[in-house]
């Protein structure tokens, strides 16, 4: 059955997007996972390995001339603008993150498509919600633009499968930290540059204060749960907004120690800019135990194993 899949990645060459399509072709085969993003990535690995498409998310009739072209089955979409980022510009993060979800959902419903992927997180709560272990359903206040749309969009997730039975399904990630690509302007992208930073330069400063705790997620474990996730039975997935996912919770001050571990001269300081605040309405740690329940979720990093593989990884 899976053999016949063709699978569409809308946003591939994001801080997720490149190692979801590699962790898809190694399941599906190469031809069958088409890779697209609106950059034109004329010496991109991407496009070198296996068929590549230039698209623009807000484009409906470009998503469907590439679902037409390639017989597409599902399509994971992964296009949108990250927390820092969308808070410089909030109504075009309105525009992309909202309306590139609708042109998807749109398309299963009117049965172009046969399931959806698409992510949320953690940005989806707000300083109201319980910070410590977060529930599956709790108050959620967000006070971010990508907060307000990951929200928002969970609703509507939610509403075409109630209302249009459209297979569509979701993850809250938490903070992604990977080795294979730069980080895409999130509030806990400084969970990867300090790696990068502690090889070049063994110091690092930091936009966070030293003791604020996040949940984070290496790549790897985010790759296998997203996957997993849309393998599991249909009547195993009883979320249809986002299921919580959860790897790790650590602050800088911690994530420093380990780094000292590797490098005893490394050596951190802290300035705090716009993003602490962002991070001051975010949870420390998440209950996932609902993912873990309904489809088996489990996390197999911890902060030493995923430093130990981004260090390996890193000094190559």
């Amino acid at each position: 059955m899976k053999a016949k899949e063709k699978i569409l990645v809308i946003g591939s060459s994001g801080q997720i997007g490149g190692e979801l399509v590699e962790g898809l072709r190694t399941i599906y085969g190469q031809e069958s996972v088409i890779a697209s993003d609106i950059k034109d990535l004329d010496n991109d690995a991407l496009i070198t390995a296996a068929p590549y498409e230039t698209l623009n998310v807000l484009d409906k009739n470009r998503i469907f001339e590439i679902v037409q072209k390639y017989e597409i089955t599902q399509i994971y979409l992964l296009a949108a603008l990250l927390s820092a980022t969308a808070e410089k510009n909030p109504m075009f993060a309105w525009d992309l993150n909202m309306n590139g979800l609708f042109n998807v959902l749109d398309l299963a419903k009117e049965g172009h498509i046969k399931k959806v992927y698409w992510p949320s997180s953690i940005a989806v709560f707000g300083p109201t919600t319980p910070r410590v272990n977060t529930p599956q359903y709790t108050i959620m206040e967000p006070n971010t633009v990508y907060g307000i749309s990951k929200q928002t969009g969970e609703r509507w997730c939610e509403y075409y499968f109630n209302k249009y039975n459209v297979d569509v399904r979701s993850l809250r990630y938490p903070g992604l930290i990977g080795y294979k690509s730069a980080p895409g302007g999130g509030t806990t992208d400084y969970a990867v540059h300090i790696y990068h930073e502690a090889i070049k330069h063994q110091q690092y400063e930091c936009f966070l204060s030293e003791n604020t705790s996040l949940p984070m997620m290496y790549m790897p474990d985010a790759i296998k749960a997203t996957i997993d996730l849309m393998h599991a039975e249909a009547e195993k997935v009883k979320i249809r907004s986002a299921y919580n996912l959860s790897g790790m919770s650590f602050s800088p001050k911690e994530i420093a120690l380990e780094i000292c571990t590797h490098f005893p001269t490394f050596k951190i300081s802290y300035n705090p800019d716009s993003r602490q605040q962002i991070a001051d309405s975010w949870p420390q740690s998440i209950d996932d135990s609902a993912a873990q329940n309904d489809w088996g979720w489990k996390a197999q990093y911890d902060l030493k194993k995923m430093s130990n593989d981004m260090f390996k990884h890193l000094i190559k």
